[in-house]
């Protein structure tokens, strides 16, 4: 396994991937995702790629076959009154295909954007989990990440 970052010929198979992802948060929350859609288009994934403060791993196999992805940005946090200037990976989503699970490939994205991460000077690596993807954030908790704050909400029920 290699990790690269991602080109523009790796774009159907990272669609391919996004679906999976989707399809996911969809079955934790219908009320906010809609299946059978993905997070983003062709297009966007073209930008995206092309945008260094928004580099994108992926993990190829020795065909160079994608088999995961990770999307990071980097968040610029300036000085303030009460907060020291920072520089924040955010990990934005990481996915590897349901074939190689469990063979280390996750493990591998994420220690690479970590390394990433330091490499270009970042105090931090943060990423969302949505409650209920209870898989993800076990891994995440395996890979040394903790709490930062929590973001809380209530549904509304409002009649059309």
């Amino acid at each position: 396994m290699n990790i690269r970052r991602a080109q523009n010929k790796d774009i159907v198979r990272i669609m391919e991937l996004l679906r999976d992802v989707l399809e996911v948060h969809a079955a934790i929350r219908p009320d906010i995702f809609v299946t059978g859609t993905t997070k983003y288009t062709v297009s966007e994934l073209d930008e995206i790629i092309a945008d260094d403060e928004k580099p994108v791993y992926v993990a190829v196999d020795d065909e160079d076959k994608v088999s995961g992805y990770v999307f990071c940005q980097l968040i610029s946090q300036p000085a303030n009154e009460c907060l020291v200037p920072f520089t924040t990976m955010y990990i934005d989503d990481l996915c590897v295909d349901p074939s190689v699970r469990g063979s280390g490939v996750a493990k591998a994205l994420f220690e690479h954007a970590k390394s990433e991460a330091g490499r270009l000077g970042c105090h931090n690596v943060t990423l969302n989990v949505w409650t209920g993807n209870d898989r993800a954030e076990r891994f995440y908790e395996k890979m040394g990440m903790k709490p930062m704050k929590k973001y809380m909400e209530i549904v509304l029920n409002h009649a059309i």
